[in-house]
C-alpha cells in the first residue's frame, strides 16, 4: 500500500461505523480514515470502542509513576533523530552511571511512590547480556518491590551480539536477573523506508518483531510504541500499525501501543518536519480503532503537552501514560513539558474521567474517586533530575538518600 494507492471506493462513513461498532479495519480503510475522515467523528468512534471495551471501568483514565534511568549514553547506533547519544570516542560527552547510583535512584523511586523502573541507555560497545545481569539482579535484590519494564528489540539484539549468544539466550538471562517486561523500545518507525532514513545501524523493522515475537513467545510481555513526525507517510504510518497488528494477532504480547512526537532540537534531523497535534490526536483515534486487539492505547503528555494528552483521553486513549520522576532522552531533544502527580489527576478528572495510579500490568493501585482524598505529596514531579537540564538537576534539594 503506498500514499498513492486508490483508496475513493471506499465509504468514509461506512468504515467509520463499522469500526465504530467493533468490526475490524483493512490497512486500506484506516490509512482513509487517517487521512479523510472528519476529526471529531474520528475521535467519537474510538471513543466508543474505548468504552465498550471497558465497560463498568470506562470512567476511569489510568496513569503511572515511574522513573526512567539512564545508565550510560555511550551508543554506537547513532539514530538521526536522537539528541542524548555520545559516540564512543567522544569522552568529554560520555557519560556512565556507576550501580550504587543507580540504586539510589531506584530508593529514591520507592520513597516516592514510583512502581516501575525504565532502564534506559544507548547500545554500549562494551555492555552485553552479563552487564544487565548484573545490574537487575542488584536492583531486584535491593528493591523487589520495584517492575523492570526496559529496553526492547534493538537493546537485545546488540547485547546477544557482544555476548555471543542467540537472541532467545539474552531474553532468557535476562528475564531470569529480574526484568518483567520490555518497554519496546526502538520499534520508532518499522516500515523499510522511513527507518534507514532515521536509524540506518538499527535492525530492520521485521527483525524488530520477530525479536519481540521471540521475547513474547518466552513470556515476556512488551508495549509497543512509535516515533511520529521524522518524515515518514501516511501509509507508512498505517504500515507501522499493520506489522504491530500482525504480530499481535499470533502472540497477544504487546500490552499498550504508544504513539509519541519527534521532538527537533539538538539533532541530525533539526526539525525539517514535525507531526501536528492534529496529526497526533489522528494516530491515537486511528491506533483505537484498528488495532483491537490492543488493549490499552496511552496518550503521551511529555511531548506533545498537557493539554494534548488530555485530549487523547476523547480520542480513544484509556491511559495518561507516567508522572516521569526522570527522563532524559526526550528533553535532550527539546521536551520542555513537565507535570506532577497532582497536575495529572487534574487533568484526568476535568476530561470528565476519574483518575487511577496503576501498575506496570494495569492494575488499578487507587482510584481518586473523591477530590478530598487525593494525594498530597507534592514532591511527585516529574523530571525531578536530569542531564538534560543546566546543572543537571531541576530540584537540586531533593536529596532523599545521601549519595555513596
Amino acid at each position: 500500500m503506498t500514499e498513492k494507492a486508490d483508496l475513493t471506493s471506499i465509504d468514509v462513513t461506512a468504515v467509520l461505523d463499522r469500526a465504530a461498532a467493533g468490526g475490524r479495519i483493512t490497512p486500506e480503510e484506516a490509512l482513509v480514515l487517517y487521512r479523510d475522515a472528519p476529526l471529531h467523528a474520528l475521535g467519537a468512534a474510538a471513543d466508543a470502542v474505548r468504552r465498550r471495551k471497558y465497560a463498568g471501568i470506562e470512567h476511569i483514565a489510568t496513569y503511572i509513576i515511574e522513573r526512567n534511568i539512564n545508565y550510560t549514553n555511550v551508543c554506537v547506533t547513532a539514530c538521526k533523530f536522537c539528541a542524548f547519544y555520545a559516540a564512543p570516542k567522544d569522552t568529554a560527552k560520555g557519560w556512565t552511571r556507576d550501580l550504587d547510583d543507580i540504586l539510589r535512584r531506584c530508593a529514591e523511586t520507592v520513597e516516592l511512590g514510583g512502581t516501575q523502573i525504565m532502564f534506559q541507555g544507548g547500545h554500549h560497545p562494551d555492555y552485553g547480556v552479563e552487564y544487565y545481569e548484573k545490574h537487575f539482579k542488584a536492583i531486584k535484590d535491593a528493591f523487589p518491590q520495584l517492575v523492570i519494564h526496559s529496553l526492547g528489540a534493538s537493546e537485545v539484539e546488540h547485547m546477544a551480539r557482544i555476548s555471543g549468544v542467540s537472541v532467545e539466550e539474552a531474553i532468557t538471562r535476562i528475564h531470569a536477573a529480574g526484568l518483567d517486561s520490555f518497554a519496546g523500545a526502538g520499534a520508532e518507525l518499522l516500515p523499510a523506508r522511513p527507518r534507514k532514513a532515521i536509524a540506518p545501524l538499527k535492525e530492520s523493522g521485521e527483525r524488530w518483531l520477530e525479536i519481540m515475537e521471540t521475547a513474547h513467545r518466552l513470556g515476556v510481555e512488551s508495549t509497543s510504541t512509535m516515533l511520529m513526525g521524522t518524515g515518514e507517510t501516511n501509509a507508512e504510518r498505517i504500515e507501522h500499525l499493520r506489522m504491530i497488528r500482525d504480530v499481535q494477532d499470533r502472540t497477544g504480547g504487546f500490552r499498550a501501543f504508544i504513539p509519541y512526537t519527534y521532538q527537533p532540537e539538538n539533532n541530525h534531523l533539526k526539525g525539517r518536519t514535525q507531526a501536528t497535534i492534529f496529526e497526533y490526536l489522528r494516530m491515537i483515534a486511528i491506533a483505537r480503532l484498528f488495532m483491537d486487539n490492543i488493549q490499552h492505547i496511552q496518550g503521551s503528555w511529555l511531548t506533545t503537552g498537557k493539554e494534548v494528552g488530555q485530549l487523547s483521553l476523547h480520542y480513544g486513549a484509556d491511559d495518561l501514560g507516567s508522572i516521569m520522576l526522570e527522563e532524559n532522552v526526550v528533553s535532550s531533544a527539546g521536551a520542555k513539558h513537565r507535570s506532577n502527580r497532582l497536575e495529572i489527576i487534574d487533568l484526568i478528572r476535568k476530561a470528565g474521567r476519574v483518575p487511577a495510579q496503576r501498575t506496570t500490568t494495569y492494575e488499578h493501585i487507587v482510584v481518586h474517586d473523591d477530590p478530598a482524598n487525593d494525594p498530597v505529596d507534592e514532591r511527585v514531579m516529574s523530571h525531578i533530575s536530569s542531564t538534560a537540564i543546566a546543572g543537571g538537576t531541576a530540584h537540586p534539594e531533593l536529596k532523599l538518600l545521601a549519595s555513596n
